[in-house]
């Protein structure tokens, strides 16, 4: 008879000082992927956030429940794209920021930290815009009598139409809660755990009206290329009471009034808020005893 070989299965998340180690891990990995590697991957998540945008607008487009509900609803929808990210592999920047923890233990460099998140937000960029080309020759935006479209430009318009001061806050609360839920993934074991860690926080921040700089690499460019859509325009005025101002939504109301201070805020509030704040708590007596 064989003998039998003891496997141990654990069930129980990993700690947190655990997590801490295994992001600082990771991040080395990440920073000293190749380029192609890097690159394709980055524009994976895009195309992977830009999904959760699509399906976020189709959802939310005509409801009919209170404005709370409706955004909830919303962003357990938003859901698919970091599921579709963390799950299948892909380089996002805005769970990149937690590289911040692998640079300041020393395990990698300050270019090496530059070099990734540069690639991959451009890479980002056009996974992100290829799923906007893409959805603009399906015309599935003229659904329901152009209302889905209609709802794309009035959020896009809205991301434009944001005071500085206004996005960047956003942005550093948005990223505060993707890397909340990227950290939270670290912790699980299984797929479940991953999906499930994923769930609260992303639907919150979504749910809460914050900026995700990725996400608005869909959201804009598809208002930009619906705001001269007279059918789109009739829909938009009839679904907001009004003919709206879209004189923002061109490539600078995209780069500089929202992407600029989104980005920002995306940094400061996934790499200080959580990464650094981690770091200082689990890592820099390592760090220091070195």
């Amino acid at each position: 008879m064989p003998e039998l070989i003891a496997t141990e299965i654990k069930f129980d998340a990993y700690s947190p000082k655990e997590i801490a180690s295994r992001i600082e891990t990771v991040g080395v990995g990440k920073a000293n992927l190749n380029f192609w590697a890097k690159f394709t991957l980055a524009m994976l998540a895009g195309v992977f956030i830009a999904f959760g945008a699509v399906l976020f607008t189709f959802v939310v487009h005509d409801s009919r429940l209170s404005f709370g509900l409706t955004q909830l609803i919303g962003g357990l929808t938003f859901c698919l794209g970091l599921i579709l990210v963390v799950l299948a592999g892909a380089e996002l920047f805005t769970g990149n920021n937690l590289l911040v923890m692998a640079f300041v233990s020393k395990k990698i460099t300050l270019r090496q930290l530059l070099i990734n998140w540069i690639i991959v937000y451009f890479g980002n960029f056009v996974g992100a815009f290829s799923i906007v080309l893409w959805i603009y020759l399906t015309r599935q935006w003229n659904t329901n009598n152009n209302l889905v479209g209609a709802k794309a430009l009035l959020i896009a318009n809205a991301k434009v139409g944001l005071p500085f001061l206004v996005a960047f806050s956003r942005g550093v609360l948005c990223n505060a809660l993707v890397c909340l839920a990227v950290w939270l993934c670290m912790s699980g074991r299984s797929t479940t755990d991953k999906i499930l860690s994923i769930i609260f926080p992303i639907t919150a921040f979504v749910a809460l009206g914050f900026e995700h700089s990725i996400a608005n690499m869909y959201f804009i460019p598809a208002g930009i290329l619906l705001k001269n859509n007279p059918a789109v325009l009739e829909a938009a005025a009839s679904m907001a009471g009004k003919v709206n101002d879209f004189s923002n939504l061109t490539l600078h109301g995209l780069l500089v009034k929202n992407l600029l201070p989104v980005t920002l805020g995306n940094i400061i509030g996934g790499g200080v808020l959580v990464g650094l704040v981690y770091w200082f708590v689990y890592l820099r007596g390592k760090t220091e005893g070195r």
